[in-house]
């Protein structure tokens, strides 16, 4: 039987006890897994420095899958060091409603956020200009650009969803402006897939006003951050937000897979079993699908949002159950959706928010 290598950056805060989290349910899958762990703490990135990175990166390229857990920000962002040095350039973030959980927004949202990962202003830390004054360089490439729009294309193509691409073209006439050029033209060979433009401004207020008329939507570097952040607050739940990180080779075709929780380190609930496991196991699931197991990420999935559904649930979602329980829980729901070992799917059923990740 194949044994799927992953590499595990392990990082800062509640990361342990989520690391621990994936681990209980790893054991609990018919599959055979040889995680491969990264000191990636902050103690650690701040003594090795650049020899930290170094490691990560080998590490990642060997084994071409990753699951990151939370890190702390010190003298570098390891987030922006890891993706410049493995060529991110595309992030997907599923933003999905979940039965169970309470929000302020009554409508369901079924969102899948295919973000540039480079360029915008995020790339340049910027410059005084005297004393009063300040520039920063926007930077928008062709080639992240049509890694993205493949990436989107390819997703609504699978999923049987529509596209559309934002941004503010008529204002940031060349910058995204060439996006959008960009995206059309990728488009051309997608036609079995509707495509729509819209300004991002406008985008964000027609989310909330009827979300059900938007599915898989393309947008560069800042406007992604934007609209994910925003995104997870119309679902209720920062806790839960998953994302998937990927390179291209020259093929076109994913070469590096990074999947990782959309949240922080919370040391305010660090080692006190309150960390909610829910995104980290969301994120898990999208790295079956990847490994096109969809069986086993989807049982997993059945199993998590059902328990939520069900009232079984951490605290910050309204619930009793701890970090340990709550896993517990899952795992052992998690058992009657599963396949034999080494076997096709035999998981039946569905939720509304099913919130799987497959692409690439």
């Amino acid at each position: 039987m194949t044994t799927l290598a992953i590499t595990e950056l392990l990082g800062d805060g509640i990361g342990p006890e989520l690391e621990r989290s994936i681990h209980a349910v790893a054991d609990a899958l018919p599959l055979d897994f040889d995680f491969r762990h990264v000191d990636w703490s902050l103690e650690t990135r701040e003594r090795q420095g650049g020899v930290a990175i170094d490691v990560a990166e080998d590490s990642m390229r060997e084994t071409k899958l990753v699951l990151k857990y939370p890190t702390v920000t010190g003298t570098r962002s390891p987030n922006a060091l890891i993706r410049r040095r493995c060529g991110f350039s595309v992030i997907y973030r599923p933003a999905i409603s979940i039965p169970g959980i309470k929000s302020n927004f009554s409508l369901p949202v079924n969102l899948h956020i295919v973000r540039v990962a480079t360029g915008g202003t995020y790339d340049d830390p910027g410059q005084l200009v005297g004393r009063d004054s300040a520039v920063s360089l926007r930077l928008v490439e062709r080639e992240p650009c049509e890694q993205a729009a493949k990436f989107a294309f390819e997703l609504a193509r699978k999923k049987k969803l529509h596209v559309t691409s934002s941004s503010k073209h008529t204002i940031q006439k060349v910058t995204d402006g060439l996006f959008e050029t960009i995206v059309g033209d990728v488009h051309r060979h997608y036609k079995d897939t509707h495509h729509k433009v819209e300004l991002f401004d406008a985008l964000l207020a027609k989310i909330l006003l009827k979300p059900q008329d938007y599915e898989v939507v393309l947008v560069l570097n800042e406007y992604g951050d934007f609209l994910s952040d925003m995104a997870s607050g119309l679902v209720g739940s920062l806790g839960t937000g998953a994302s998937g990180n990927y390179s291209f080779n020259a093929q076109n075709e994913v070469e590096i897979a990074m999947f990782d929780p959309a949240g922080g380190t919370a040391p305010d609930i660090a080692g006190q079993d309150k960390a909610n496991p829910t995104a980290v196991l969301l994120s898990f699931g999208m790295l079956l699908d990847h490994v096109d197991r969809y069986d086993l990420g989807h049982a997993l999935r059945l199993a998590l949002l059902g328990a939520i559904r069900d009232g079984d649930r951490t605290v910050d979602l309204g619930g009793k159950l701890g970090t340990r329980d709550f896993t517990q829980v899952v795992v052992d729901r998690m058992k009657d959706q599963l396949p034999q070992r080494g076997g096709a799917s035999t998981a039946s059923g569905s939720l509304a928010a099913d919130g799987e990740g497959a692409a690439g």
